[in-house]
This record gives C-alpha cells, sequence and structure tokens, in this order.
C-alpha cells in the first residue's frame, strides 16, 4: 500500500484548513484552482531502487539508461482509496535500471513534488531491453 509524503499531507491539511483556495489564483478553473494549491492536473509515476520515505526523497529515483517518469490517470477515490485507472508502462530500458522496489507519485516530469510512494508487490531488476509495466489497478493508493 503506498503512502502520502510530508508535502502532500502538509497540501491536504492546508486544503482542509482554507488555506489553499481558487481565489489564489483570481479563477475558479479547475487548471488554476490545482496550480493554488500546489497540484497537477497530471501525475507522474517514477521508480526507485528503495523507499523515497516520508520526506519524499528521490535520491534513490531510477536515473539514466532511458528512464523517465510516465503520466498516469487514476480512478475516483472510494473510501479513501484510488489506483490507477490504465495501464502504466515505462520506456524500455537501454541499460541497468538496478531493482526496482518502490514506486512514486509526483506533479511534474521532473522535479516537482512527490505526492505518494509505496513498496512494489515484487521487486524487479532491470537490465537493457526490460520494461516496467502496471496494470490498471496495480498501483493502489490510500491516505495514512
Amino acid at each position: 500500500m503506498a503512502a502520502l509524503t510530508n508535502d502532500a499531507e502538509n497540501i491536504m491539511l492546508d486544503i482542509l484548513l482554507g488555506k489553499r483556495t481558487s481565489q489564489d489564483s483570481g479563477t475558479t478553473s479547475t487548471a488554476n484552482m490545482y496550480a493554488a494549491m500546489g497540484l497537477s492536473t497530471t501525475i507522474y509515476v517514477g521508480l526507485h531502487t528503495a523507499s523515497p520515505g516520508e520526506a519524499g526523497s528521490t535520491s534513490n529515483e531510477i536515473s539514466g539508461n532511458n528512464y523517465a517518469r510516465v503520466a498516469a490517470a487514476f480512478d475516483a477515490s472510494s473510501g479513501g482509496a484510488s489506483d490507477n485507472s490504465g495501464s502504466v508502462e515505462f520506456p524500455i530500458a537501454s541499460g541497468s535500471w538496478g531493482t526496482v522496489s518502490h514506486f512514486s507519485l509526483h506533479t511534474a516530469s521532473t522535479g516537482g513534488t512527490m505526492l505518494v510512494h509505496g513498496a512494489v508487490t515484487t521487486s524487479k531488476a532491470v537490465a537493457s531491453g526490460d520494461t516496467i509495466r502496471f496494470s490498471a489497478g496495480d498501483l493502489d493508493v490510500s491516505i495514512d
């Protein structure tokens, strides 16, 4: 199961306390409302060789060898949980990515804010020519 990072918990707390509103951006459009909350309407999945932890460290995120975060869509939350609504497929590795053991969700394809992190069900050593794919429903997210 995945968990929110401290940044995401703070964003959620700001929303609950009314500290971030659509008026921060001077408009009520969805995109501007998300921007005012420090969020994105597009979520990107990252891969890691160890847990990013509550601080949301990207020091163990895969890099190089054709690795890039991938955009993903998620189902509407129900019971405090959600999962990816479609398949998420990473580019073919052009070299070793190490052993992937964790995933993360971000507000941007590079940089941005890590919102969620979690362990994959089964770690995978990724070699040149391999790809990582999560089927719909494989990335489970809940608020802890």
